[in-house]
């Protein structure tokens, strides 16, 4: 019982490192609050400053594909200090950059070497939530997830007094010691639980589970010849180039769209942070209660109508409503998948997997904004760019229905061989 009493608690105090881990690395959502000053500093042009923030987010999926599988065998806690040594000196090389006036440096610093510190920082907490929550995974996911959705709106505000302050290169350093010390302070705590480890009074062959659990722990090498496995990588795919599409465009959209004013259009964008964060933590913790696929078809339904409707509404309210709305979505399509590779493929090489499918978010981040700003410059119109991510969100739902009736195939297959011989049948669809 104090064993159980134990672990109990150990899974809390891991999830706050989780957390600690997402919040830090989430900061790069803020890169936007250094681009004014460094174009200032250095006359750089927006679209040099941004690709800082692309290599960055191309180096987390790549990552996070390589070093997922490495995680699994090496622990979390070191796969954590790799992401703060890197994320760490990634940034403060970046206050480097911007003291020398190195436009490369800081692709090297802030966009290589802190893109692979981002990869490796953001499947460690998941993977290990998974396997400390397997009773609440979609809640455990939606915890550590929280983190970097809302990180931005710490490390936002944080920035920009310090830039006022004492400049860029020394709120670079400054921020990057901080990430150094959080991040490295966390590895310690995070850790894979015991083999035999079940949360007290769970038991998985008498829980109750809506949806579906792999009977089995799948190889990385397994999960990717599944047709489940490629679905999931469209689906997820899809999500975040709806709401990657929907971020770069908010504020000209908004002002050409329901004529709202500079002012308030980046009130509005600078709210995207509370319902990307929130969304996280509603649309995964119901996935525990719903299950993940019809989660995620919910989300589906609600973008598919709401990228069509947005074009023709005439009120700022209503247009602010879909917006968010769209970006509880976007951040719960990042929260929940964790959880269904959890489902599909078991939680033993779930970071493995999950790394793999994050290289959808590497290739989301390059074509979402290039097909909204590409569809604008042919029509000179936000209508046309809207509805065609409308269209692929059906897309996007056929994915998701096809999973779901893959899996209640192959419960049904179980079930008739259950029939047959009296084994225990730990795939269920409810």
């Amino acid at each position: 019982m104090q064993d159980q009493t134990f672990n109990s608690m150990t899974r809390w105090k891991i999830s706050i490192a989780a957390v600690a881990i997402h919040l830090s690395i989430g900061s790069v959502y803020a890169w936007s609050v250094f681009v004014k000053p460094l174009q200032t500093l250095h006359g750089w042009s927006k679209p040099e400053l941004t690709w800082t923030f692309s290599i960055a987010i191309v180096m987390l999926g790549l990552s996070a594909a390589f070093g997922g599988s490495w995680m699994e065998r090496n622990g979390p806690h070191k796969s954590a200090r790799i992401s703060g040594i890197c994320f760490g000196t990634g940034v403060i090389g970046a206050g480097l950059a911007a003291y020398t006036g190195s436009l490369w440096l800081l692709y090297a610093t802030y966009g290589i070497i802190g893109g692979i510190g981002l990869g490796m920082g953001y499947i460690s907490p998941v993977s290990t939530l998974l396997k400390w929550f397997p009773d609440k995974r979609g809640l455990a996911t939606g915890m550590a997830v929280f983190g970097f959705g809302a990180g931005a709106l710490i490390a936002g505000p944080v920035a920009t007094t310090l830039i006022e302050a004492l400049g860029v290169p020394v709120t670079f350093w400054i921020m990057g010691t901080t990430y150094l010390v959080v991040l490295l302070t966390a590895a310690r705590v995070l850790r894979f639980p015991p083999k035999d480890y079940r949360p007290e009074g769970w038991d998985p062959a008498t829980a109750k589970i809506r949806g579906y659990r792999a009977s089995r722990d799948y190889e990385l090498n397994e999960a990717i010849r599944t047709p489940q496995f490629w679905l999931l990588w469209v689906l997820f795919f899809l999500n975040i180039s709806a709401g990657i599409m929907l971020i770069s465009l908010a504020s000209p959209m908004a002002q050409e769209i329901v004529g709202m004013t500079a002012v308030q259009a980046g009130v509005m964008v600078g709210l995207m942070g509370i319902f990307n964060g929130a969304g996280r933590l509603l649309w995964s913790s119901s996935s525990d209660i719903m299950g993940r696929a019809i989660t995620y078809g919910t989300m589906f339904v609600l973008q598919i109508a709401l990228f069509a409707l947005l074009p023709g509404f005439k009120s700022t309210a209503l247009f602010m409503a879909a917006f968010f709305i769209i970006m509880t979505c976007y951040g719960g399509g990042f929260a929940t998948c964790p959880a269904f590779i959890a489902d599909l493929f078991g939680s033993l090489r779930a970071g493995a997997i999950h790394g793999v499918i994050l290289t959808a978010w590497s290739a989301a981040g390059i074509f979402g904004p290039t097909l909204g700003a590409t569809i604008k410059e042919w029509t000179n119109s936000y209508t046309s760019a809207l509805l065609v991510i409308s269209a692929t969100l059906v897309v996007a739902l056929g994915s998701t229905i096809a999973i779901e009736f893959s899996l209640r195939r192959k419960t049904a297959a179980r079930v008739a061989r259950a029939s047959a011989t009296p084994e225990p049948i730990l795939d269920k669809v409810e």
